[in-house]
């Protein structure tokens, strides 16, 4: 399946852990649609944000229950991608 550059990266994740990551390992995490491969983030990081992938590593992530007022809800599961990027680049978004 093609997937567009745009709708491969849903969006990026931005927590304590991330931003330590990002100034100590030049690591950025992001959700990514659930059918791409770790070549088309790649493809798409570079083209979006205009950097040089070094590496790219991927999590299926188990939605978890939720409790909404009576009645128990199942979060959807998700795709996490860690991509580490050339040293001296980063990306302006975080």
């Amino acid at each position: 399946m093609k997937l567009h550059p745009h709708s491969v990266v849903v969006r990026p994740i931005v927590t304590e852990k991330g931003v330590r990551d990002q100034t100590e390992n030049n690591t950025y995490p992001f959700q990514v649609h659930r059918e791409a491969t770790k070549e088309d983030v790649k493809k798409a990081i570079e083209e979006i944000f205009n950097v040089h992938v070094v590496r790219v590593r991927t999590i299926n992530m188990r939605g978890k229950p939720r409790r909404v007022r009576h009645k128990y809800i199942h979060l959807p599961t998700w795709k996490k991608a860690i991509v580490k990027i050339r040293d001296g680049e980063s990306i302006s978004v975080f």
